[in-house]
């Protein structure tokens, strides 16, 4: 039975949209064929969402083609099939041979691919810094006649500004994000374990929102009292006590894209201190919002963050934030001081704004938002209060 084409996330003219914009590039930059393998760029540029990254995969844009053609391994091959807008003969699945195979692997048959396309004349465009020392060595022995260009965040730039259609992907993963916590509200209770919590927490990221449900599991990060200064740790089996603390980070997800969030909830009254922290994060959260606006930097965004919560009596050691898409976290602009980045419209970031104090005390706020000629407009609805419970 011929596998059946799936529901494209985005029509075919916004894939080819963006498969333009990179082809420009690739122009600017010399070269004849661009070999992406970071799985956002994948996803970005074909709707395809499969982790089939844990081995070699490569999508290969030419700049003559219209389509890409995209080479993975054969039993990973009905899923591109399935989720990617490209024709079935441009799905190509090399053999199990070599998997695991310490001579040749699934980047010789991406190789092999380019030289019997005759597409390695001009240059070759890699993700090189993603890519092990030997592959990009592979690459260049092997297409000797070729120059090597390091294209390795030229993607991830194309990226940074948003098309309508992308916006509107994002408000419904940040749609499921508001639900993820008001779940979270419901649930946690003194007596209650973290896990039960966390479980029914991503149970509603997975059943989605609006009518939407969430195609994926992003990053769940729960961090209760007594981890309350951790950043990036799971839920454990202990359960919640009075006067526990909890911060909470997650996102919904739709077909790649997220919209992260993060809130703090008190299990009883939180303490004096926390409320005074509160209150200076969300000054400094509005301020950096009213401040994220078309034509200012991410500097200045920082800065306004920064300022503002100073004046409250704290400061905040890490960035502020950084561009957010397909994935979570794009590798290009940071929401910091000495980042000038121009904001331009539909820009993405998430405003981080985890403050991590000393090692008894943390606290979680953010908001995902575009850049907008007025400031940051945020894709959830949750209000941004210190939940009490």
């Amino acid at each position: 039975m011929t596998m059946p084409k799936g529901a494209l996330a985005f029509p075919r003219s916004e894939y080819l949209r963006r498969l333009s914009a990179v082809k420009s590039d690739m122009e600017r930059r010399e070269i004849e064929v661009l070999v992406v393998t970071a799985p956002a760029h994948i996803t970005y540029l074909t709707g395809y969402t499969s982790k089939s990254g844990y081995v070699p995969q490569g999508l290969v844009v030419s700049v003559k083609d219209e389509e890409p053609t995209f080479i993975t391994r054969r039993m990973d091959g009905p899923a591109a099939l399935h989720q990617m807008f490209i024709d079935r003969s441009r799905v190509i699945g090399y053999p199990e041979a070599l998997v695991a195979n310490p001579e040749r692997d699934g980047y010789d048959a991406i190789i092999d691919f380019i030289l019997d396309g005759g597409l390695c004349r001009k240059g070759i465009g890699l993700e090189a810094k993603l890519l092990p020392a030997l592959t990009v060595e592979k690459f260049k022995a092997r297409a000797a006649g070729a120059k090597i260009v390091d294209c390795t965040n030229a993607i991830a730039w194309i990226r940074g500004v948003k098309s309508g259609l992308e916006i509107a992907m994002m408000r419904e993963a940040g749609a499921i994000s508001d639900a993820g916590m008001l779940k979270a509200k419901d649930v946690i209770r003194a007596g209650c374990r973290e896990a039960d919590a966390s479980a029914e927490i991503i149970a509603t990221l997975v059943r989605g929102a609006n009518g939407k449900s969430g195609t994926d599991v992003a990053g769940f990060f729960l961090c209760a009292t007594p981890r309350t200064s951790t950043c990036h740790i799971r839920w454990t089996e202990d359960v919640f006590q009075q006067g526990s603390q909890v911060n909470l980070e997650f996102s919904g997800v739709r077909h790649g894209y997220t919209s992260p969030l993060m809130r703090t909830i008190s299990i009883g009254k939180p303490s004096d201190y926390i409320r005074r922290l509160h209150e200076g994060e969300v000054a400094g959260l509005e301020a950096a919002l009213a401040a994220a606006k078309t034509g200012n930097t991410c500097s200045d965004v920082a800065i306004a963050f920064n300022t503002t919560l100073k004046k409250h009596g704290f400061q905040k050691e890490s960035r502020c934030g950084y561009a957010v898409g397909i994935d979570w976290t794009e590798p290009t602009a940071s929401l910091k001081e000495g980042d000038m980045t121009i904001l331009k419209p539909n820009m993405t970031f998430h405003l981080m704004l985890g403050n991590w104090i000393d090692e008894d005390v943390g606290y979680v706020i953010s908001e995902t938002f575009r850049v907008t000629d007025a400031g940051g407009e945020a894709f959830t609805k949750l209000p941004r209060e210190l939940f009490e419970l």
